[in-house]
């Protein structure tokens, strides 16, 4: 049978409360090392977002810039039909306007009932208004 000597029991116990002391004095330290690795991957990851609005927002007015262009363009050329329509923009020119704008309504849905000539009819919200405002 094996007897536990003194000897093995100071050691023990030597042992116990250097672990005891270690650990007393390693996990506040441990706590703050922690601390601080946490905040420092929070100011990154902050960095970070705050990059990518920075670049959303570049991409957002080098957009509105080249809408801008594009309108402008756009009233060029109308400026320029209008000069060719002799500075009127009579009825007919007005529905192929509309006509042609149909394209630009996505996943609208028109009805589009001919009439003579085949063009649209274009007064028939304005007359659905009048009514109900006489409502």
């Amino acid at each position: 049978m094996y007897t536990i000597k003194p000897k093995h029991v100071v050691i023990l116990i030597i042992a116990v409360l250097a672990f005891i002391g270690i650990g007393m004095f390693g996990m506040p330290v441990y706590r703050v090392w922690s601390q601080e690795m946490r905040g420092k991957a929070q100011l990154a990851e902050a960095e970070q977002n705050r990059r990518i609005k920075v670049e959303e927002a570049r991409a957002n007015l080098e957009a509105e810039k080249l809408n801008a262009k594009a309108e402008i363009e756009r009233a060029k050329g109308a400026a320029e039909a209008i000069k060719i329509e002799n500075g009127t923009l009579t009825s007919t020119y007005i529905q192929y306007l509309w006509v042609r704008n149909q394209s630009n309504l996505n996943e609208k849905t028109v009805i589009y009932i001919p009439t003579e000539a085949n063009l649209p009819i274009l007064e028939a919200g304005k007359r659905n208004n009048t009514l109900q405002n006489l409502n």
